[in-house]
């Protein structure tokens, strides 16, 4: 008798009272994978293939972002289609931290008027500039 993609998916599958936990193969950064299609079949993110099976293709140009937060939980309805950005936003990188604050590490507040977007996309606090251009100035003035 054989075993369908979807049987065999399931069974990789531990429902608990919230999340759905994949408890085959994860990368190193916890992600669930799966052989869709048996021995030759295609390898693929375990919570893609739930949502597919569930709500159908994923819209171009968006990622899947846990809601819930657990890497490794394969239940549709934690899933949402959001953009890269909106996915990196929601999430607890340095990159979402960075972009939640409101005042540089001086104090000083992220306003339009304070604010400078450097060439890589930082933004930078036009009050620290000056003061530190000012500082380097007073530096080499007292070197010569």
């Amino acid at each position: 008798m054989k075993v369908t993609a979807e049987e065999r998916f399931w069974s990789k599958v531990e429902k608990t009272a919230t999340c759905w936990l994949w408890t085959a193969y994860k990368n190193a950064n916890g992600y669930g994978r799966f052989n869709s299609g048996g021995r030759h079949g295609r390898i693929v993110f375990a919570h893609r293939w739930a949502y597919e099976q569930r709500f159908g293709a994923i819209p171009e140009g968006l990622a899947l972002d846990h809601l819930c937060r657990v890497r490794h939980c394969v239940n549709p309805e934690h899933l949402e289609p959001v953009t890269s950005r909106t996915n990196t936003m929601r999430g607890e990188t340095i990159a979402a931290r960075h972009a939640t604050k409101t005042h540089c590490d001086n104090g000083h507040e992220y306003t339009p008027e304070n604010t400078r977007i450097s060439t890589g996309g930082r933004r930078c606090c036009r009050a620290c500039v000056r003061e530190f251009n000012r500082a380097r100035r007073a530096r080499k003035a007292a070197a010569r």
